[in-house]
């Protein structure tokens, strides 16, 4: 199995003198027992427990204290206790309240012991008479595979060295968003990046997608909370996908007869199985972003290549010349939404667009961005800069003068001035791969600018 970006922060969680158990959220088959398993190598006891297992589950309905449920760990693992670091990684935690609780124990008392759990639904399978171990825990989430991880897997690491200093790229854009049209069709799923990178053959996936979307219609009934709600789930999971990357409508949802109150009541289940999200426009130009709940929000899935296998669309991506141009360019916002969450591990985190709708003109900008305190926009499309309305009137409102605008060219800076409000900006033309480096390409657009003209003989 290739190695994940997650592994680094792993070591930085064990490497920190105040860490607490750490909590892995994610959706399932997104790797969360494999990279643990991978990490456990680098210690001198590795324990795994997992608890859909009833021997295993029965550890925590003892009421053992923690020295001797360690010890009957060890036994249950079939290992002899050596010198050194533990890890215990307690899995599918989920199944055993008493588990949860026990987390606070092992933070309190046995601080020497490194403890790993990792469940599906944590916040809604709990009772919530439980008495979760709130301040005394941490997360981390686990996502599908980036585009850089991808690269990587796929025996290209040696373009991985370009991404980390933007103005390279420029050399090898063709193959970089060639890298990224197949990382667009085939998605970041773990398993099927590993098959994908065994033979090269996409053909060779459909097994593997159709036990991903099989598995979560099995999780259904574990999901719901009653009747109507597994109703709408199973609803949402069989048409959903093909809603990918556009603003949709609570009431009716997919030509369905389900309320908003429904409809909304299932995508908080899926939202928290962290399946999908529903990206909510701000009509703020400064930070905070605070989403507008009363407009219509866009539904972004966790992975693009499940969403093309579901859809049904794999050969209008695989067939197009820019992903820009395939499916009304849906498949390139879920794409760009997918790559700006690897640039944040918080879990509170959500991604915002934004929208001015007032006196009879509507705007609306694909995405926002924060960094440095600041709120950036950030369009998905090609053209030129009269193309680019929506963004030049979120300039001309806001008290910052940097836009990007993410396109399937290379790499440029330019200055711009907006139409209507006179206004300079930075406009940062940032190709697809390099999305998941905006925060560098920012920081450093200056340098950049004169880089990238001095390479072009300006």
């Amino acid at each position: 199995m290739f190695e994940r970006t997650i592994l680094r922060k792993l070591d930085n969680w064990a490497n920190d003198s105040h860490r607490k158990p750490l909590i892995l959220r994610g959706a399932r088959q997104v790797g969360k027992t494999t990279v643990v398993r991978q990490f456990g190598d680098k210690f001198d006891n590795y324990l795994y427990l997992n608890l859909e297992k009833d021997d295993e589950k029965k550890l925590f309905e003892m009421n053992l204290s923690l020295d001797e449920l360690l010890t009957r760990a060890f036994m249950l693992n079939n290992k002899i206790k050596k010198k050194g670091r533990t890890l215990l990684f307690i899995d599918e935690i989920q199944n055993s309240p008493k588990a949860v609780s026990c987390l606070r124990y092992f933070y309190e008392d046995k601080p020497e012991i490194y403890v790993i759990a990792a469940g599906s639904l944590l916040e809604s399978m709990i009772d919530y008479h439980i008495s979760f171990p709130v301040g005394r825990v941490q997360y981390l989430p686990v996502r599908p595979c980036s585009f850089r991880e991808f690269v990587n897997a796929t025996g290209n690491g040696i373009y991985l060295a370009a991404l980390d200093f933007p103005e390279r790229t420029i050399s090898f854009h063709d193959k970089l968003i060639q890298l990224f049209n197949t990382y667009t069709l085939i998605g970041g799923m773990p398993e099927v990046v590993q098959i994908y990178a065994e033979n090269h053959d996409i053909l060779s996936l459909s097994a593997s997608y159709e036990s991903l979307l099989q598995s979560y219609h099995d999780d259904v009934e574990k999901y719901s909370k009653g009747k109507t709600q597994t109703e709408v789930i199973r609803h949402i999971l069989h048409d959903g996908w093909a809603k990918a990357g556009e603003a949709i409508t609570l009431s009716g949802f997919a030509d369905s007869n389900y309320k908003s109150r429904e409809t909304s009541e299932a995508f908080s289940t899926l939202g928290k199985a962290m399946l999908l999200e529903l990206v909510y426009p701000t009509t703020s130009t400064e930070v905070p972003p605070i989403s507008d709940l009363k407009r219509s929000p866009k539904l972004i899935w966790l992975d693009c290549g499940i969403v093309n296998y579901a859809a049904k669309v794999q050969k209008e991506i695989l067939g197009a010349m820019d992903i820009l141009d395939a499916w009304r360019g849906k498949i390139a916002e879920q794409v760009v939404a997918q790559e700006l969450l690897t640039l944040s591990d918080r879990m509170s985190d959500r991604r915002n667009f934004w929208v001015r709708s007032k006196d009879g003109a509507k705007a609306e900008v694909d995405f926002v961005y924060v960094h440095n305190s600041h709120l950036l926009p950030i369009e998905v499309k090609s053209g030129h800069n009269s193309h680019l309305r929506s963004l030049h009137s979120f300039i001309d409102r806001s008290p910052y003068d940097v836009a990007i605008r993410v396109w399937s060219q290379s790499l440029s800076i330019q200055k711009v001035t907006t139409p209507i409000g006179k206004k300079e900006f930075t406009l940062i033309n940032l190709p697809f791969y390099l999305v998941g480096e905006l925060p560098i390409v920012i920081d450093n657009m200056e340098e950049l600018g004169k880089k990238l003209a001095e390479e072009s003989g300006l």
